[in-house]
């Protein structure tokens, strides 16, 4: 990663939304947190024009039923929006909030073994959801798959109805 290619700032728009739970409250602060400590995320070049240069701010927000990236400079000058359907996320986000749920209840109560088990496969769900982020954004936007899974976590905080 160069210090040009990440994302410096995420702002997510979570109006409107009820408040997280305080596991996912924190799966959220985690997420900013260690995406904001190490990432990949650049713009490529349109035609003729150039990449835009980094460091970037994203914005995470969903507006009129579908989930909307922005992607700024580091001042806040616009660069790129996209506006991606929910529709490939649901079942995976839906899945994983599941997933979640039952490791959390396995941490208060099952041997380290089980809960090892659970955890295997919240990692594996989470993958798959970084795996749909990544084609979704192709061709517009590129990032690696640790960003893509940390963008994932805060997807999820977006969509509590999946």
């Amino acid at each position: 990663m160069t210090a040009t290619n990440c994302i410096c700032r995420i702002d997510i728009d979570d109006r409107g939304l009820p408040p997280p739970t305080p596991e996912i409250a924190q799966e959220r602060k985690v997420a900013i947190f260690d995406l904001l400590e190490d990432n990949s995320f650049a713009l490529p070049g349109r035609g003729a024009a150039p990449a835009p240069a980094g460091p970037f701010a994203l914005g995470l927000s969903i507006r009129e039923g579908r989930l909307v990236v922005e992607a700024a400079s580091a001042l806040g000058e616009p660069l790129a929006e996209f506006h991606l359907s929910l529709g490939p996320f649901r079942q995976v986000v839906k899945d994983y909030f599941s997933i979640c749920e039952s490791y959390f209840d396995a941490v208060k109560r099952l041997p380290p073994s089980q809960i090892e088990t659970i955890d295997m496969a919240r990692r594996g769900i989470h993958n798959e959801g970084a795996e749909v982020l990544i084609e979704r954004l192709s061709g517009k936007a590129v990032l690696d798959n640790a960003t893509a899974r940390r963008l994932f976590t805060l997807i999820c905080v977006l969509m509590p109805e999946a």
